[in-house]
């Protein structure tokens, strides 16, 4: 503006340029101002349209309001714009109907016609694409009033209307029927079709925000070893995108109402991870059991939520889990309370695979801030540094592991700063450590081995990106839906590479080298085999960590003291407890240097089968057993129900008993195959002589 009323030439086109430039960037990066500028009625077009309004008033500025380039501007300006309209409604129209009203991974949809996408350059970005073809008129008119030669500004605003008028045409044919994804009513219909055929007996149930993805992909390898027909079920596309692979089928559902008029009637066991709203929607279904998973078994107060009580069983690792309910009091009866193991514990080594390197590695995992200012929530904030200094000036040389909870910072800026210093502590001393003389020999020894770890890094990378495709961005949503299918021995290529790419990993740097360990990559069972001990928080990451059998250490942070804190946390019993000055983290080190002075590894064993229950059967085998124990109950409520309804009707009841009766032990078992409870025992938490639910 300074410098179209100046006038000055250059000083606008640079200024302009600048401008391009910046909003390019921070649109890329998604910045938080541009977002805030939408919301204050400075949105995109907005901005696009003031530079070209500042553009008209240099040309007038110049002396040259009455000249024909000034009109031709101004002409040129408004049917630009008049452009956008078409130009955003066939856009936003395309993306709509291109949406189904379902997202599906190893399903078959081909019973319904879904076409190719229209050509990415179309839509992807769209809006800046149409709104940046003004650099061709702004280039134009500058052109000319540096020259003097209006046919420049002429050919730059015949140039940008044209292009526009180009793209405008060249979306329409995606508007054909035929290139449009059928109406929702046929997809949820393929679908239905889809679920009468498939027949799932049992579901993983998941709604939540994509940072917590991790909840759901924990249980993936999970679902796809129980017994019966599994189906995963997600509420949020969000969390579609973020699944990891997997060969179970994949459908979700964003509507309440399509969700609840879909045909479930075969499933008979829900699982859910999280205790969230939206649970409501498959909770009110009565035709199958309900059962709360978690994602994790601590001492936190999320694993005794009063919401609990909606489930027909709560499903625990082991004793612990039972004895928390009874302990907090929130209605959940201990009849309803199932010890079922943690499966996905299972590629965890115990404490005698140690990782036989000349010092050991300590893992700080600590976890996040959580929702209130709580001083017990995290060790991060009044703890942390203390704890990574302590370690990284320790007597005898260890090595640091630092691996972030993935929601640290989210909440709190004082916890993202304290974060922010933590990283700058471990990778400084990493640095350090690079340069010292003790480690020179040891990193001239590995180099050529730590070479050919990383040209295997790149190897299997590039092949994993084969076998998934990578970020496909020429497709969309729909397609995505089509095309996958299940392909079990993809699955277990994936796995295998996963796991080489694991092993190339730790052998690309020196096992004396400080790591700090973001994002899903390596994951943090690895963290735990690849470190001889650990230093956490209260949180489901503890309680994992005692299936290694290893030494681990928990910060007090709320100060309660070494008796209380064991007192109120069951999975800190057998650790030694850090206070916020971390002192206390020579007792840890010692017992990782000498297994004679770790007096507490009796105390961990007991506590990991007390927490984690018995190592046979199998997790895998406890769930699955607990699986097909409450399907059986689940198919006996509903043939008792439907003869009971079936009775005050005047229909005849089975083998001529009386009308409405329930139905016998023996009649039970001819119609479900499973045994009714024997006389005596404990009545289900859905009593069969209760009110149906729902």
């Amino acid at each position: 503006m300074l410098a179209a009323i100046i006038p000055n030439l250059w000083f606008f086109a640079a200024a302009a340029a600048l401008t391009y430039l910046a909003d390019t960037f921070l649109h890329q990066r998604g910045s938080y101002l541009v977002n805030r500028l939408a919301k204050v009625r400075a949105g995109l077009s907005i901005r696009f349209l003031i530079r070209q309004m500042l553009l008209v008033l240099l040309i007038a500025r110049m002396g040259l309001g009455e000249n024909r380039l000034f009109y031709s501007t101004v002409v040129a300006v408004l049917v630009f714009y008049a452009l956008q309209a078409p130009h955003g409604a066939i856009v936003t129209l395309l993306r709509l109907r291109r949406r189904l009203p379902v997202v599906t991974r190893n399903i078959d949809l081909s019973a319904i016609r879904i076409p190719d996408a229209p050509a990415n350059w179309l839509l992807n970005r769209s809006a800046e694409k149409m709104l940046h073809l003004d650099i061709f008129a702004v280039a134009g008119v500058l052109a000319a009033l540096e020259t003097g030669r209006n046919s420049l500004g002429y050919a730059g605003l015949a140039v940008t209307l044209g292009l526009a008028v180009v793209y405008v045409v060249a979306l329409m044919p995606s508007l054909r029927p035929s290139r449009l994804v059928p109406k929702a009513e046929k997809v949820l219909a393929a679908v239905d079709h889809w679920l009468a055929d498939y027949k799932p007996t049992v579901m993983l149930y998941f709604s939540g925000s994509k940072e917590s993805a991790y909840q759901v992909n924990m249980w993936l390898d999970t679902m796809a070893q129980v017994e019966g027909k599994p189906l995963i079920v997600l509420r949020e596309r969000a969390i579609a995108q973020q699944l990891g692979p997997t060969a179970v089928p994949v459908l979700c559902i964003p509507g309440g109402v399509h969700l609840m008029n879909l045909d479930m009637s075969t499933v008979r066991v829900a699982l859910y991870a999280a205790n969230v709203g939206k649970n409501i929607h498959m909770l009110r279904v009565p035709t199958m059991k309900h059962v709360f998973i978690g994602h994790g078994d601590s001492d936190k107060i999320a694993s005794v939520n009063p919401y609990s009580k909606a489930y027909d069983e709560v499903w625990t690792a082991g004793r612990a889990g039972r004895d928390r309910y009874a302990l907090a009091d929130v209605g959940v009866r201990d009849a309803d309370i199932v010890e079922v193991g943690r499966p996905q514990l299972a590629p965890i080594r115990t404490a005698g695979a140690t990782t036989g390197n000349p010092i050991p590695t300590v893992l700080y995992a600590p976890t996040w801030e959580g929702w209130d200012d709580s001083p017990g929530n995290t060790s991060l904030l009044l703890a942390g540094e203390n704890i990574v200094r302590g370690l990284l000036n320790a007597e005898k040389p260890v090595r640091v592991l630092y691996k972030p909870h993935p929601f640290t910072g989210t909440r709190s800026a004082k916890a993202k700063a304290v974060h922010q210093r933590i990283v700058t502590l471990v990778e400084k001393a990493a640095t350090a450590r690079g340069t010292d003389a003790r480690w020179a020999k040891e990193g001239a020894a590995l180099r050529q081995e730590q070479a050919a770890a990383r040209a295997d890094l790149t190897r299997v990378e590039a092949r994993l990106a084969e076998l998934t495709g990578g970020p496909d961005t020429s497709r969309d949503e729909a397609e995505e839906s089509r095309d996958s299918h299940a392909d079990p021995a993809l699955q277990v290529e994936l796995a295998r590479l996963r796991d080489e790419w694991n092993a190339a990993y730790w052998r690309s740097f020196g096992w004396w080298e400080h790591r700090v360990i973001s994002g899903a990559e390596p994951r943090l069972y690895d963290c735990f085999n690849e470190s001889d001990a650990m230093v956490s928080d209260i949180s489901s990451v503890v309680s994992d960590f005692i299936a290694s059998g290893k030494p681990y250490a928990v910060a007090d942070s709320a100060g309660l003291g070494a008796e209380e804190f064991k007192r109120q946390n069951t999975a800190v019993r057998a650790a030694v407890i850090l206070s916020n000055s971390a002192g206390e983290l020579d007792e840890l080190l010692a017992a990782v240097a000498d297994p004679s002075a770790d007096r507490l590894a009796e105390e961990r064993l007991e506590l990991k089968r007390y927490l984690l229950g018995p190592d046979e059967p199998s997790s895998i085998e406890q769930f699955s057993e607990a699986v097909t124990t409450l399907a059986a109950k689940s198919q006996v409520r509903n043939v008792t129900v439907e003869h009971r309804l079936s009775g005050p009707e005047g229909a005849a009841a089975p083998d001529d008993s009386v009308p409405g009766e329930a139905l016998t032990e023996e009649d039970l078992e001819t119609e479900t195959g499973a045994r009714a409870e024997p006389e005596g025992a404990e009545p289900e938490s859905n009593d069969l002589d209760s009110p149906v639910r729902g």
